[in-house]
């Protein structure tokens, strides 16, 4: 079988790579290995970093499963990427989301769950493609675009499934900053070592009060 989440572990922090060969689709498998990552880094990291390969972040849920016959699949993969959202977005520890390259629909929800998004620069594609392909977003993810966008950009992010190449994506909130290909790794060790000057329990019950009104609005 083939690993899909690479685990690694490297002065206090985690790194949980994405790797399908593919587009990097949130299946079943994909968000369960990412929940496993979440749960050994709990124990092992105080930082926890997620990327995919570079060119792909993640492509959102596979398309095949969401368009396909087998309703009991569909629903087991879309709840286990519900279910991993959730966690990343409340996980106790210090979140960045390292975006390699396309995020598209539910892969850039997981931008927007991160506590740091830094994101390669260039021509990549960003956004939230579901009204366009015939889906409707879930409460949680609405109100995960509402907290992390910038009002300006609702609508056409969301209703008009606006999609932004890796500067775009920054200007309205999908990323927090952009680094060039040669310059990416060095500043996501950058950011991850900042996080060492913060107390490790203030952190998380603080983004615990700061989040929870999202997750309750959201209905979770």
């Amino acid at each position: 079988m083939v690993e899909l989440v690479d685990y690694s572990l490297a002065d206090g922090v985690a790194t949980l790579a994405m790797d399908d060969g593919k587009a990097n689709a949130l299946s079943l498998d994909m968000s369960t290995a990412l929940c496993r990552g979440l749960d050994r880094a709990e124990k092992e990291a105080r930082v926890v970093v997620i990327k995919g390969r570079p060119g792909i972040f993640c492509g959102g849920f596979d398309l095949r499963v969401i368009r396909g016959d087998d309703r009991d699949a569909r629903e087991r993969m879309r709840d286990s990427g519900h279910i991993l959202l959730h966690r990343l977005y409340m996980h106790p520890q210090p979140v960045i989301v390292a975006c390699t390259g396309h995020a598209i629909a539910a892969g850039a929800l997981l931008l927007l769950v991160g506590d740091v998004r830094i994101g390669v620069a260039g021509d990549f594609k960003i956004g939230l493609n579901e009204v366009a392909i015939g889906l409707t977003l879930p409460s949680f993810a609405l109100e995960l675009a509402r907290d992390r966008l910038s009002t300006a950009a609702l609508v056409p992010a969301i209703l008009q499934s606006r999609i932004y190449d890796a500067g775009g994506a920054r200007e309205v909130g999908y990323l927090d900053e952009t680094a060039a290909e040669g310059d990416f790794a060095a500043r996501i060790a950058a950011c991850a070592k900042s996080f060492f000057d913060l107390d490790a329990a203030a952190f998380a019950e603080t983004k615990r009060r700061l989040r929870q009104p999202v997750m309750e609005r959201g209905g979770a």
